[in-house]
């Protein structure tokens, strides 16, 4: 297929927008996804191109944060391992059994994620005491994110996020941070699948890889200079958001 210089631009800008969201909050992905159907992919198309640029952006974030220093990549050397293999494992599965139930009860999750995230008195700018070392969120938790990324996806960098606050007491912040390094883990595996086995357009995914390089640099320093005052109202957002898209898609 050729796309016009027009359409070219527009998911430019598209991916801008959706590199700003996903380095915040996750979830750019309902933004670039339906664009890229109405200009012109295949949804599986979409969904592959969509992997490639969105798993730059998300990479572009996490280098950010381990140059400011935020994220301590040998404190989560044992939980990016464990996610990355959640990640594959849950690949695999998702090929054998039907993910319907879980359609079913994650809006429930993302909807009481969104309230948690905007009215929880836990969810701050300051670290507390965790529940968990880090040695056993890795080894609990991580196995769990990763396999809830390669299975299903939608709303992993939320969940994340909000298990870096409630079992490792991280400030939002913080949380954020981290879970940009451990959603990128996630993400290799199912990029790996479509960049071997789905229909990737690369001279798309490449000219939106600039946008998200741009989008994900402005969201990662709003995260580090405005904290949870920025990143509570777009997580909370993009949860009601993404429970609204999955509702419609299944009972409308």
């Amino acid at each position: 297929m050729e796309f016009s210089f027009e359409i070219l631009i527009l998911l430019f800008f598209v991916a801008i927008i959706a590199g700003w969201v996903d380095a915040i909050a996750g979830g750019g992905g309902l933004i670039t996804i339906p664009v890229l159907i109405l200009a012109g992919l295949s949804p599986t198309a979409a969904l592959a191109t969509n992997k490639l640029q969105g798993s730059a952006g998300t990479l572009t974030a996490s280098l950010y944060f381990i140059k400011k220093k935020t994220v301590n990549l040998k404190e989560i050397k044992l939980a990016i391992i464990a996610t990355f293999i959640g990640s594959v494992i849950g690949s695999w599965v998702v090929l054998k059994i039907d993910a319907q139930t879980l359609i079913v009860l994650l809006p429930i999750l993302l909807i009481s994620m969104g309230l948690y995230f905007l009215f929880s008195p836990h969810i701050s700018d300051e670290d507390r005491k965790g529940k968990l070392t880090v040695v056993f969120f890795a080894l609990l938790a991580c196995p769990l994110l990763g396999f809830y990324d390669g299975f299903f996806g939608p709303g992993t960098g939320s969940f994340m996020a909000l298990a870096f606050v409630i079992l490792l007491g991280y400030s939002l912040p913080n949380a954020t941070a981290n879970s940009k390094i451990l959603n990128f883990v996630s993400n290799i595996s199912s990029l790996l699948y479509f960049v071997l086995y789905g229909d990737v357009y690369w001279s798309i995914g490449v000219i939106m890889i600039g946008g998200q390089f741009i989008g994900a640099i402005i969201g990662a320093k709003m995260i580090l200079e405005k904290g949870s005052l920025v990143i509570k109202p777009v997580v909370a957002s993009v949860c009601f958001l993404m429970s609204a898209n999955i509702l419609l898609k299944t009972y409308w």
